[in-house]
Parts: structure tokens; sequence; C-alpha cells
């Protein structure tokens, strides 16, 4: 796989970098692929272009959504375990936090399938 392991970032950045994509993409894992090449591989040139298709290919031979594992491992490229750690955070506390938002006082009314979610 070839990176640019000379220019490693801090959980900060990566977390930053992910937070950002969390607050901006929309759409299933599939779509969220391509946001992360557009970032990851065209705008910052972390992967180039086979590395990428690479992890793409083993995360979908994964179980879970392929762009989660896609995430967690260019934390982990970028700034190990902590990256890693650190980009999962950040892409997806936009949308848990919409959700908690969404089950609250948003939602007085909420369908009894909705109020399963709100016990666990």
């Amino acid at each position: 796989m070839s990176t640019q392991l000379g220019a490693r970032e801090t959980p900060w950045q990566v977390f930053i970098i992910f937070l950002r994509l969390g607050l901006t993409s929309f759409g299933g894992p599939i779509a969220h692929l391509g946001f992360f090449r557009q970032e990851f591989v065209e705008r910052r040139r972390w992967l180039d272009e086979r590395a990428y298709a690479d992890l793409v290919a083993l995360c979908q031979f994964l179980p879970g959504p392929a762009s989660s594992q896609v995430g967690l491992a260019i934390g982990l490229l970028r700034a190990g375990y902590r990256g890693s750690l650190a980009a999962w955070l950040g892409f997806t506390l936009p949308r848990r936090c919409c959700w908690l938002c969404s089950r609250s006082a948003l939602m007085p009314g909420r369908a009894p399938c909705h109020k399963g979610c709100c016990m666990a």
C-alpha cells in the first residue's frame, strides 16, 4: 500500500478532518467512500489510487459498513490507534448528535418502535 508515511498527522488533526466530512457528507456508505476518495486521494494525497482501491476492497470484505472500516483504517495509517478512534468519532459524532436531538424534545410524539431505541 503506497502512503505518505513521512507526513503523519496528530489524532486531533485527523478528528477535525473527519468531523468536517461527517458534517458535510450525506448518503450511505457507498457515497461516503466517494467523499473519502476525493478528500484522501485527490485533495490530501494521503493514499494513491491503488492503495485506496485495495483498502476499499478489503473493507468491503469485512463485516459492517465499508465506509466506517475505511475511515478507521485511514485514521490508523495517519495517526495510529488514536487516529483511528479520532476518525471514527469525528465522522460519527454529527450523526449521533442529530439522532439524539431527533429523539428528544424535537419529537414528543415518538412512534413505539422509536421509543425502543431510547431505552438502549
